[in-house]
């Protein structure tokens, strides 16, 4: 029996994406990242299509996902990069999985596994250059990379990537960007002095690799922009895809008269004399309980508002006189090249005042995924 709501994935929209961004960073090599489960569209299907976009790297956040990929066979290049202590490191180092170090106390957990298992581990050092989030602080680097280089020397382990990550890219013409393209510069300067030879030396996010040429080092990294929605809500990037369609059949529609208040607390009453379109699903498959009276969606050929609190499993749509009935469908976002007036996972942004990923990396796990697509 087919689902009455379902996250619609183009995974060829993902490969074509992943084209674009290599063309758009000039042929730099492309790491597409595919953590949180592809940023909400599957993170199998999300990689096998990024690789079959000519993504040459594929990062995650946590190695429990690097290792899935591996699990499934794929054999590229992976890297994972947040390591809280008791992760397992050693699993990681057999699968061949490039591990992100943001301190010396991770370091020295991978190197003391290394040895363990007799087996040299990949090491990405990152610095921190001004997110203050993770990576190497700058007081630190030079002992970190010292360090590093010394386990290097020992066959313990290979530096095989120096990298961090930007603050404001999302902002062109921000300060801090060339700011932070300093202090990498002067730690790729260091670790140079140290005697480390990374192979591939990146910075740039979905937002550098749009717009900062001279960010682009040796591998540039995919992620938002990947699945077709671009970091940078004023830019366009003409080509650019959005992957995930997130609509759902109508539940029931009822006659109600003028002044009926409508869902939890009332917080929408009628007008006039109208239909209402009851759409089954809420907060418990990612559509948030902010887009009370706030979230857009298409419906009946026309775009239409939220009316009333969002539930655990449903919400209301006024449609005014429209001939909508039950079975018919609702589209919450997806790709307006595909549906006329369609609402994006931006435009849900817009109204919530958050980001596009919050929105597709939300829907959730009631929500089947459906494939479309030959990548």
């Amino acid at each position: 029996m087919a689902p009455f709501a379902h996250a619609r994935v183009n995974v060829d929209a993902i490969t074509s994406n992943a084209r674009l961004l290599r063309e758009r960073a000039g042929g730099t090599p492309l790491m597409g990242v595919v953590k949180a489960d592809g940023y909400g569209h599957g993170m199998l299907p999300a990689a096998r299509a990024l690789i079959a976009g000519g993504a040459s790297w594929l990062g995650t956040a946590q190695i429990k996902e690097g290792l899935a990929l591996r699990e499934a066979g794929i054999t590229i290049p992976v890297m994972s990069w947040i390591i809280p202590p008791g992760e397992p490191v050693g699993a990681a180092i057999e699968a061949d999985i490039d591990l992100g170090v943001s301190d010396r106390a991770v370091l020295d957990e991978v190197v003391a596994e290394a040895r363990r298992l007799n087996l040299p581990a990949r090491v990405q050092l990152k610095t921190d250059t001004g997110l203050n989030r993770g990576g190497v602080s700058r007081g630190d680097w030079e002992s970190v990379v010292e360090a590093a280089a010394r386990a290097e020397e020992r066959g313990l382990i290979k530096v095989s990537g120096v990298w961090s990550h930007f603050a404001c890219s999302d902002e062109p013409g921000h300060p801090s960007i060339q700011a932070q393209l300093d202090v990498f510069h002067e730690s790729l300067g260091i670790a140079d002095k140290a005697g480390l030879t990374p192979e591939v030396r990146h910075i740039a996010n979905s937002a550098a690799l749009l717009t900062l040429p001279e960010a682009r080092f040796d591998l540039v990294r995919g992620g938002i922009a990947s699945y077709g929605l671009c970091p940078i809500p004023d830019l366009s990037v003409p080509g650019l895809r959005p992957a995930m369609t997130l609509e759902s059949k109508i539940a029931l529609t009822k006659r109600v008269p003028a002044g009926s208040g409508v869902s939890y607390g009332h917080r929408y009453v009628t007008e006039r004399e109208t239909s209402l379109a009851l759409v089954p699903l809420g907060y418990a498959d990612g559509v948030p309980r902010a887009a009370t009276n706030k979230g857009p969606l298409l419906l009946g050929g026309r775009r239409r508002t939220i009316a009333g609190t969002v539930c655990m499993d449903q919400f209301v749509v006024d449609v005014e006189d429209d001939a909508v009935a039950a079975g018919d469908y609702a589209i919450l976002f997806g790709d307006p090249g595909e549906h006329t007036d369609v609402p994006t996972a931006q435009d849900w942004a817009d109204a919530l005042d958050t980001i596009p990923y919050e929105i597709v990396t939300r829907v959730g796990v009631r929500v089947p995924r459906e494939y479309v697509g030959d990548s």
